[in-house]
């Protein structure tokens, strides 16, 4: 809704745009009329919207020049564009010269500006059996942005404050956007937000209002209870003149439509604009930035999490929406839950999240999947929440939705994460397994991975040390992106870096790749299950872990019947990333670092000294 309203009044000379201006004002008829009033500003606690609103007198007599009028008609909200009726060539003026004018600015503009046709001087014709109305509803008819026609008089105070009443309505509230007279109904934009407006407000999705629902939706967009008798009021109309309005005693969303279409029709268009904007429409029937997009800030290395509040309504959506009960949403249920979106936010999320046997989201699934896009796309998500109807008065917008975590460095300093969401890269040389380890954290063996899809990725809670849990998300990073991540030294909560217990050179790879990380990592031994060989490197990779200071290597087999131990894997992970830099290795005796042979001795000693000297200059 606008922050105020400009009102500018237009007509021939002597029609009395300035006595009506001047009328309002003392509220007496001036028995002198200047040429032009100046501009008039009427504070905002004085208006019956509470909105602040400058009224503009345009004199004919007074006339500066065709620019100076187009530029006063272009700062406009609205027109009251006056004639006498005591004067036919006036209104013949506004049907050859004014309107077009109106019509030829409001479209180099792209803009709408309502009109407010006023036939002033009604004192003068008080004995005419015939309302001059009559006359110019060909007008009204041919100038859909006409909204209304006053008759008024300055001299005898006559529909003044009305004339201005309407005019600031037609601003604030305005009657084209929504219904079509040519018509008699709503205009497709108008219908297909009120359908969303039903389909959040039906919160049983049994496709009605009941008068539970019909409470809170008032409430909701009113803020007081609807009254028994005003209830059944509106009922037994619908009932009267829409068939299949009522069914059963609820509303269906077809009375819902005709409840607002005469609304409309009786001039309370008001009513439907405070439902619309309660939901976020703008004037022009979109949903607002404002709406969707709240400001959030998210500093450097901080991510975005969902607050019990914001999981919480997102769960009841899925109850809602999970019609036979199952704890799974079906095709049909999920793009009914998203009915009220532009469209589904998520692609393939199979490959990302626990599905049934069909592929069909879980409720385990479903709350991950919101869970894994808060992290990755907060913005668009919480776009998401705006659609879904998350934001009232009750629960505010959608900040109270979402947390943000402190940065991950301050974590680290203090060895604990404050995080309930745990991001972790998976690094490894080329045929060593990262996408069968990635995918037996949601159970899955061979998952064929979208074209559309940028990355691989997993989420799935993780049940750890003490009954704690905590959502755990790995991502490959492929060959691509690799350099880019490693310069940044990691940049997740935890590192994995894996390798092939079954190939010579694999865990030298896996060196240069944890060398240059700066964040909590861990060495994973692949296909644990084959036969290991012997790693063409300097030190076992229980050596190096220890000499490094990072905790013992883990050994990883993703064969479908060693579920138990990959949870144990995974649970492991999430302990070291709860506790950045805690785990360290054990000291392991120097009788296994060195061999029986002197020469081989100091030589492993050097090694592990000048390993530490460099390791510390780093």
């Amino acid at each position: 809704m606008k922050k105020e309203v400009r009102i500018l009044l237009l007509g021939d000379a002597d029609v009395g745009k300035t006595s009506l201006i001047l009328s309002l004002v003392s509220e007496e008829f001036p028995q002198h009329v200047p040429l032009r009033a100046e501009e008039i500003t009427i504070p905002a606690d004085v208006t019956p919207e509470g909105v602040p609103t400058h009224i503009v007198d345009y004199s004919a007599r007074e006339y500066f020049g065709e620019e100076f009028l187009v530029k006063e008609m272009q700062r406009a909200h609205v027109f009251c564009l006056v004639y006498g009726v005591d004067d036919e060539k006036s209104l013949e003026s506004t049907r050859s010269y004014w309107l077009p004018k109106i019509r030829e600015i409001n479209d180099g503009d792209n803009l709408s500006r309502p009109v407010i046709l006023v036939g002033n001087k009604d004192d003068l014709i008080m004995d005419l059996e015939e309302s001059p109305l009559e006359s110019v509803l060909p007008l009204m008819n041919e100038y859909p942005e006409i909204e209304t026609c006053v008759e008024c008089s300055a001299k005898r105070l006559k529909n003044i404050s009305e004339l201005f009443y309407y005019a600031q309505k037609a601003v604030l509230h305005p009657t084209a956007p929504l219904y079509s007279p040519d018509l008699g109904k709503l205009k497709p934009a108008c219908a297909e937000a009120l359908r969303r407006v039903f389909r959040i407000c039906d919160m049983d999705n049994d496709g009605y209002l009941s008068d539970h629902e019909l409470n809170e939706f008032q409430k909701r967009c009113f803020n007081a209870p609807l009254q028994q008798s005003n209830l059944m009021e509106v009922k037994n109309l619908i009932k009267k003149y829409c068939d299949h309005g009522i069914v059963d005693n609820k509303m269906s969303e077809v009375g819902f439509l005709f409840l607002h279409t005469i609304f409309i029709q009786k001039g309370r268009h008001e009513t439907t604009w405070t439902v619309l904007r309660k939901f976020g429409y703008t004037d022009q029937l979109e949903v607002s930035d404002e709406y969707l997009r709240p400001d959030l800030h998210v500093e450097p290395g901080s991510s975005v999490e969902l607050t019990e509040e914001g999981s919480d309504y997102l769960l009841s959506l899925f109850q809602k929406h999970d019609q036979d009960k199952d704890n799974i949403l079906s095709p049909s249920e999920l793009a009914n839950l998203f009915s009220v979106c532009p469209n589904i936010p998520w692609g393939d999320f199979s490959a990302s999240v626990m599905t049934s046997e069909m592929g069909w989201l879980t409720q385990e699934g479903y709350e991950a999947l919101w869970t894994l896009n808060m992290l990755l796309y907060p913005e668009h998500t919480m776009e998401y929440l705006g659609y879904l109807g998350y934001n009232s008065d009750t629960r505010g917008n959608q900040l109270t939705a979402v947390q943000v975590t402190p940065p991950r460095h301050d974590d680290f300093k203090r060895q604990v994460s404050s995080r309930n969401v745990l991001l972790s890269y998976v690094f490894g040389p080329k045929g060593c397994g990262k996408s069968c380890f990635i995918n037996r954290l949601i159970k899955k063996g061979e998952i064929e991975i979208s074209p559309e899809t940028d990355r691989h990725i997993c989420i799935n809670k993780i049940r750890y040390q003490a009954q704690q849990e905590k959502y755990f998300i790995l991502q490959e990073v492929c060959a691509s992106d690799q350099e880019e991540i490693l310069e940044r030294g990691g940049d997740c909560d935890l590192a994995i870096v894996l390798y092939d217990t079954s190939r010579q050179d694999s865990f030298s790879k896996a060196v240069e790749i944890q060398e240059r990380l700066d964040v909590p990592s861990v060495f994973i031994g692949m296909k644990s299950d084959k036969s290991s060989v012997k790693q063409d490197y300097d030190y076992t990779p229980e050596q190096y872990s220890q000499m490094a200071g990072l905790p013992p290597p883990l050994f990883f087999s993703a064969m479908p019947d060693r579920e138990s131990a990959q949870l144990k894997i995974f649970q492991t992970c999430v302990l070291f990333a709860s506790h950045p830099f805690q785990q360290q290795s054990q000291s392991m005796p120097l009788s296994k670092i060195i061999t029986t042979s002197a020469a081989v001795a100091v030589a492993g000693m050097a090694a592990f000294f000048l390993f530490k000297y460099v390791r510390r200059g780093r």
